[in-house]
């Protein structure tokens, strides 16, 4: 028996979204079940808490379950579950009202766009049951709240009005029926009444709800006979809700696989849960390798955001930094909205604080990996180093966490890399810097004339030659309390205090000797550089290029020129060895000032200042002039 239908009005804004919900364009329709689903597994726990606190209650709930049933002759797909239910005033209030879910923003910003159709809403701001309209013409919901004795069916067709009557004979729980559109992929709008499709929305988006999603299917065998049977859609399996020693290994390697699509076993896996104020669970995997596009612009990060057990969205940017992009896995929050979009992750506080968290705890488990696991860090260095030096340029907060777990190539061992910690422990008595030096290659560094004196007096140099390398080092001005400091910038005194005071004669008179042939040559290569002097860091090779301690390196100078960033030429400064034959050689034919040989002395100068380009692996301004000047004094020479 069935009262006498009363027709009521949708709230006015729930009106408009109905509206919007209908004629609107949306390319993703298939959240509709997602939420129904959620709607049934919130009413599955509602009705299991209130089972064990009021005694009174007498319902069953040893078999709570969510049940998808299609009929595909009427076109209509039914959602029931047996969960706690609702009342007639909870029918009118929940589903005749506008929900609290941010949908009166999204209708504040739809009157704000002027191409509102165009927008991708669902996914941006829940709209929950309404989602129900997109694939539609008419939803029926029929409930019966546990503890009361009448029924409740709500009809409408999404046009501003529902229909609500009284129903005797309903079952606990709710069913809601959909009264399926017809199929139309110009507007992604699929056959929701098709098996596989059904299958495949639960699965991507309902796999780990906590209760089974069961559906009854139809099978055909090989002798024709049909037979039908009930099958469990969903894999409740949601692996970070279970303590980490009762997951075995092959569990998470398996999960690892459905997530990642990568076929390889992650090289770490990374469990949490945190409790109090905000409660959530993270299962995150440091994979072994890097993905094909982990460098390319539209390369997509790794975690993916589930709230309640229900999925949310993938790729969740504000979950994990762009320098852990290679990151995956899945955070569950129990505190956010089924509604949320990534407008509101970027403001909310609590994901604020949860990124943060997770941050930590990975570059934590990679720290832990680097004294436990040498062989497992070298391998996450060596595919992930690079991007996670990203982090040294914009995420301050992290710099030394950063910093602790970067490895580099040295001088102090030609085949292994080493730590920051490693270098300072290292570090020579009265030592107050880490040397460094940037550059392409690593060999092209270790031939490098800076490192002369470097190598002479024993002090160990780190060769970077990551493109980031040249733009973190000025970021990050200290580690341990010791200034990082290049080794091709500024001036360098390596002499202890014993040896400048037994030396300084010496460089008196080398400055007096020299002064008129640096002041010659400033003027002769004055298009080139901005000063020419005596060098400190040079043992055997005859000149060497430096920048001032401010100056920008020509490999940065051409990175920000390549991303289209005009910036303006630096001048560098030439170096030249007092001790070395060229350079003394230089300094008497200028002395003896032999008329008619300051062309073939300029063209000297002009010639070491280009080997010192070409021994730091620069480029020379006119090679061909260069070879030619070159050929001419070899064949001099014969």
């Amino acid at each position: 028996m069935s009262g006498q239908p009363e027709t009521l009005e949708f709230q006015a804004e729930a009106r408009q979204l109905l509206q919007l919900m209908v004629h609107s364009i949306y390319s993703n329709k298939d959240i509709f079940l997602r939420e129904l689903i959620s709607n049934a597994s919130d009413a599955l726990d509602k009705l299991r808490l209130e089972s064990l606190v009021n005694k009174e209650l007498l319902v069953d709930a040893s078999d709570l379950h969510i049940t998808i049933e299609v009929d595909k002759q009427e076109r209509t797909l039914t959602v029931r579950d047996n969960g706690i239910g609702m009342s007639r005033d909870e029918v009118v209030t929940l589903i005749g009202t506008i929900a609290k879910s941010g949908t009166a923003e999204l209708l504040r910003k739809m009157r704000e766009t002027k191409d509102a159709a165009s927008q991708d809403l669902i996914g941006q701001f829940g709209v929950g049951f309404y989602a129900s309209f997109m694939v539609a013409d008419k939803v029926t919901l029929v409930t019966h709240r546990a503890g009361e004795s009448g029924a409740t069916r709500w009809e409408s067709t999404g046009e501003g009005t529902y229909e609500i009557s009284s129903v005797d004979d309903a079952p606990q729980g709710t069913a809601v029926t959909l009264y399926l559109k017809p199929e139309d992929a110009e507007d992604h709008l699929f056959d929701y009444a098709a098996d596989w499709k059904i299958k495949e929305i639960v699965k991507r988006y309902s796999d780990f709800i906590a209760w089974p999603i069961r559906m009854d299917n139809e099978r055909t065998d090989a002798e024709g006979v049909t037979t039908r049977e009930i099958e469990t859609l969903n894999s409740m399996k949601a692996l970070w809700a279970r303590p980490r020693d009762e997951v075995k290994d092959d569990e998470y390697k398996e999960f690892y696989r459905h997530i990642s699509h990568d076929w390889s076993d992650p090289l770490e896996i990374v469990h949490m849960k945190a409790e109090g104020t905000f409660e959530y669970e993270a299962l995150l995997f440091i994979p072994s390798h890097a993905p094909f596009d982990l460098f390319m612009r539209e390369g997509k990060r790794g975690v993916q955001l589930y709230v309640k057990r229900v999925f949310i969205m993938d790729d969740c940017e504000e979950l994990m930094p762009e320098y852990l992009r290679f990151v995956k896995g899945v955070v569950d929050a129990q505190d956010l909205s089924l509604n949320v979009s990534r407008e509101i992750l970027q403001q909310d506080r609590q994901i604020q604080l949860m990124r943060r968290r997770l941050v930590r705890k990975v570059l934590s488990t990679v720290k832990d990996l680097l004294t436990s696991n040498p062989e497992g860090y070298h391998t996450f260095w060596t595919q992930f180093g690079r991007a996670v030096k990203e982090g040294l340029l914009n995420d301050h907060e992290n710099q030394k966490a950063i910093l602790d777990i970067a490895s580099f190539a040295s001088t102090h061992d030609g085949g292994k890399d080493t730590t920051l910690a490693e270098y300072v422990a290292r570090m020579k008595d009265g030592q107050q810097s880490v040397y460094y030096m940037t550059g392409e290659s690593r060999p092209t560094l270790e031939n490098s004339p800076h490192l002369e004196a470097f190598r002479a007096k024993g002090y160990e140099v780190l060769l970077l030659t990551d493109p980031i390398d040249e733009m973190w080092v000025e970021s990050v001005p200290e580690y341990d309390g010791k200034r990082l400091q290049s080794i091709a910038k500024g001036q360098v005194d390596l002499d202890t205090e014993d040896e400048k005071k037994d030396a300084e004669p010496q460089r008196e008179q080398q400055k007096k000797d020299f002064a008129a042939l640096l002041s010659w040559m400033g003027t002769a290569l004055r298009d080139s550089v901005k000063e020419v002097r005596l060098s400190s860091r040079l043992t055997t090779s005859p000149a060497c290029i430096v920048g001032d301690a401010q100056d920008v390196t020509p490999t940065l100078e051409k990175m920000y020129r390549a991303m289209g960033q005009e910036v303006p030429q630096v001048k560098r400064i030439l170096e030249v060895n007092p001790a070395h034959p060229l350079v003394t050689g230089l300094r008497e034919a200028h002395e003896r000032g032999t008329d008619g040989d300051d062309g073939a002395l300029a063209e000297t100068a002009e010639l070491l200042y280009g080997m010192a380009l070409l021994a730091e692996g620069g480029e020379l301004g006119d090679p061909a002039r260069f070879t030619r000047l070159l050929a001419d004094r070899l064949a001099r020479t014969l």
